[in-house]
């Protein structure tokens, strides 16, 4: 009896291997109309790979006004987050906010969610804290910013909404240099991919910046060394896509999580 499966079926999957492969590397030939290109073992071997003249991240004053409008939306996949803030909201005093950009999730969640009375401080890059002070308003009465993680008192929230694809370090890492572990950590849009950690540069238009898309038990397990339960995941199936110069690699899957600190 034949035990190593269907010849037939395991052809076809290598052809559509191949198949998909040609199909990237034909895409990275037309660079601006692509998204994301190359497939990179670190964030420095894709910032080496940077088209030139093009900028190479988000510490830059331009890069500010980028989806700035969007982004204070709330689109479908925000509502998680907003569902687990609007929860925790009576307990807690303060929030930082990683990757905050100029401060779009405060004024985004401040209809649904009493933010006059949490300290929201955002965290992020020179050029975005800069931006963010430049148009805080008389009604932002509790948003302030740094540029240091380390420089934000104690908080009972560390979000991180959109912040682990840009992130270059483990995440473990960020928590560590706070001032205390925070007792929740609500995390979105966190790419993912059954496989080893890649790094790819997303295109959009005036940068290119470098993109994590990580192996799929990075993040829960990042969590549980430090001491965090899970307590609520989800997908984000509508943001679903490939590396359009990789897609052999497979998809790109984003999920979010609520974790809360383990008792001592």
């Amino acid at each position: 009896m034949f035990h190593g499966g269907d010849p037939t079926a395991a052809l076809r999957r290598r052809l559509a291997h191949i198949v998909r492969t040609a199909i990237g590397r034909y895409r990275a030939l037309s660079l601006d109309a692509i998204r994301f290109r190359g497939a990179f073992r670190s964030h420095d071997e894709a910032l080496r790979h940077v088209r030139q003249g093009e900028l190479k991240g988000y510490d830059d004053d331009g890069v500010s006004e980028v989806s700035k409008t969007l982004m204070q939306e709330v689109p479908l996949w925000d509502y998680p987050i907003l569902y687990w803030l609007k929860r925790l909201s009576p307990d807690i005093e303060r929030i930082i906010d990683a990757g905050g950009h100029i401060g779009v999730k405060y004024r985004a969640f401040a209809r649904y969610v009493a933010l006059d009375r949490i300290d929201w401080i955002v965290y992020d890059l020179p050029a975005q804290v800069r931006a963010g002070r430049a148009e805080l308003r008389p009604q932002d009465s509790t948003l302030s910013f740094v540029e240091r993680i380390e420089d934000a008192p104690p908080a009972d929230v560390l979000l991180a909404s959109g912040l682990l694809p840009y992130l270059d370090e483990p995440f473990s890492r960020l928590v560590d240099r706070m001032h205390q572990r925070p007792r929740y950590i609500p995390l979105n849009k966190v790419t993912t991919r059954n496989g080893p950690t890649v790094v790819t540069l997303e295109n959009f238009r005036l940068a290119e910046v470098p993109y994590h898309v990580r192996d799929a038990r990075e993040i829960p397990d990042a969590l549980a060394a430090l001491g965090y339960d899970i307590v609520d995941s989800w997908t984000i199936d509508s943001l679903t896509h490939r590396i359009d110069t990789h897609p052999e690699l497979g998809l790109v899957t984003y999920r979010g999580y609520a974790a809360r600190l383990c008792a001592p």
